[in-house]
């Protein structure tokens, strides 16, 4: 019985870099975001990017980068990309550490690659390529679909509250009114079809349009969503 106590899941996170709190322009920006989409963002938990952060290694400024988020209804849950003496004052304070992002790159620049196993090899398999993940099902609200190392195809509506997740595409053959995902594990070249876009919010490797930033004229319209200079653009599909 005890093997059940713990279970996996997968959650959905804002990722802040900690040099943006420093920034004067952070906090009536993200008020802005917060006037357009308030229940999105009502208690929506926070990790707190520490790459490149020389500071944070006293618990008062985690302490100071929470009251600063509480004042924009988020909640600082954790951190990740610390160092030994940030993640010993964030530990302190009670935050949790975090992997780093999934959002960046998954090789590093200028780092060449390793050679490959050549498919003439004797015993060398051929990869398996990941299967897509097909719902024929309506996804109801409160429910969410990950699918993990390929892409999602949904074949009916997808309900406000509901979220679909893929490391690759979405295909929604229907309408969208929930939340979509796609790239999660930092595909940037991930994309969203869907046939009536009415969708909560839309998101790919990590960047993300709410419902109010969606322009009218392409809502309702079936499209394709995808990231170009690191914005996310919506075209007719």
């Amino acid at each position: 019985m005890a093997s059940n106590l713990v279970q996996g899941a997968v959650f959905t996170v804002m990722v802040v870099r900690a040099g943006m709190l420093r920034d004067p322009g952070f906090e009536p920006e993200l008020a802005q975001q917060v006037r357009r989409s308030p229940r999105f963002f009502l208690n929506a938990p926070v990790v707190l990017d520490l790459r490149g952060a020389a500071e944070f290694t006293h618990g008062a400024e985690f302490h100071e980068a929470r009251d600063i988020l509480r004042r924009h209804t988020l909640t600082l849950i954790g951190i990740q990309n610390a160092q030994p003496a940030q993640l010993e004052a964030a530990a302190a304070v009670g935050l949790a550490s975090f992997a780093p992002s999934s959002t960046q790159p998954s090789r590093p620049r200028n780092v060449e690659p390793a050679p490959s196993t050549p498919s003439s090899s004797p015993g060398a398999a051929a990869p398996t390529p990941a299967k897509a993940r097909l719902i024929t099902q309506p996804i109801r609200s409160g429910t969410q679909v990950y699918a993990r190392e390929g892409d999602l195809v949904v074949t009916a509506p997808v309900s406000p509250g509901a979220e679909i997740i893929a490391d690759g595409n979405i295909h929604v053959y229907g309408v969208l009114r929930g939340r979509a995902l796609a790239g999660a594990s930092g595909d940037a070249e991930a994309r969203i079809f869907c046939s009536r876009l009415e969708a909560e919010l839309v998101s790919i490797a990590g960047r993300y349009l709410v419902s109010d930033q969606i322009p009218p004229e392409q809502r309702g319209s079936a499209v394709q969503i995808a990231l170009h200079d690191d914005r996310l653009t919506i075209e007719p599909n």
